[in-house]
């Protein structure tokens, strides 16, 4: 089995800081919404988006993935405005507790990520659609100038898991990934951060096939996020729930180090960097 790539040392420009990704770095996810499917992750009072920040960099985060629409299967539709009053609330308390950590904003909408970079100082656009729900956000991006997370997903976060099929799934995630990438670099975008979308538009065994060969991904040379936790792919193949999967978050999330990640999009930070921290061992 392959273990971390350590041919290619990646590097993110995050406001002329350079985020060194030659180790993995892990991400902790902060959720200002009332609906996200896993009930542990909903932050909606100013103590508890505080106390989450508090607690993302006390277990070892060096990186936050705001989000403020929940992308669950079937989740309520939220407005623009909404979206962008929500991240407002919460990145106010972020910078406050925590000014220097990479932010990332977890939104498929272009008039969202904009007001997030130029208003709120945001670092990063994490988008589910990779720019199919926006037709605007890839221009909008480049023009931003700051790295942007680039997701596998068909359909709508309403629609994506109603009997997705796919003929060759490595295939067509390759091609969606090489079509896209070459829009962004025809656009000007230079940080480009593949997220193969475990859970978005595949069923528990696409889910399995991506994480066997995710290792294919390398031939982009871009840095890989995985995120796993919670999902999924691991309660419901082992009958149990959201609630239950952090010991199969972590077996997954080992996994997708060895197949390259460098980036681990997580609920539990202090396991992820244990994690981290021991596949890193190993492999040396």
């Amino acid at each position: 089995m392959p273990t971390m790539n350590k041919t290619i040392h990646y590097t993110l420009n995050v406001r002329g800081r350079l985020l060194d990704l030659s180790k993995p770095q892990v991400m902790g996810i902060l959720n200002v919404t009332p609906d996200s499917f896993y009930a542990g992750s909903r932050m909606e009072t100013e103590e508890a988006v505080r106390g989450r920040v508090r607690q993302i960099i006390a277990e070892g985060g060096s990186m936050i993935d705001v989000g403020a629409y929940s992308s669950r299967p079937g989740a309520a539709d939220v407005s623009a405005e909404e979206e962008m009053e929500r991240l407002r609330r919460g990145m106010r308390i972020v910078r406050e507790e925590a000014p220097e950590i990479p932010v990332s904003v977890d939104t498929f909408r272009a008039d969202v990520a904009k007001m997030a970079v130029e208003e709120l100082g945001v670092d990063i656009i994490n988008d589910i659609s990779g720019g199919e729900l926006d037709k605007e956000m890839f221009k909008t991006v480049a023009k931003l100038g700051v790295p942007y997370i680039l997701m596998h997903m068909k359909g709508t976060p309403q629609t994506m898991q109603q009997a997705p099929h796919y003929d060759d799934l490595m295939k067509e995630v390759m091609l969606y990934f090489a079509e896209k990438v070459q829009q962004l670099r025809d656009l000007g975008q230079k940080d480009i951060v593949l997220d193969p979308g475990y859970g978005f538009a595949k069923t528990i065994d696409h889910n399995y096939e991506l994480l066997r060969h995710q290792e294919m991904l390398e031939v982009f040379e871009l840095p890989l996020l995985v995120g796993v936790s919670r999902k999924s792919m691991i309660y419901r193949f082992l009958g149990s729930s959201p609630e239950e999967a952090l010991n199969g978050t972590t077996v997954l999330n080992t996994l997708a180090l060895q197949k390259g990640a460098n980036i681990l999009r997580v609920h539990d930070v202090k396991e992820a960097v244990e994690v981290v921290r021991l596949v890193e061992k190993f492999s040396n």
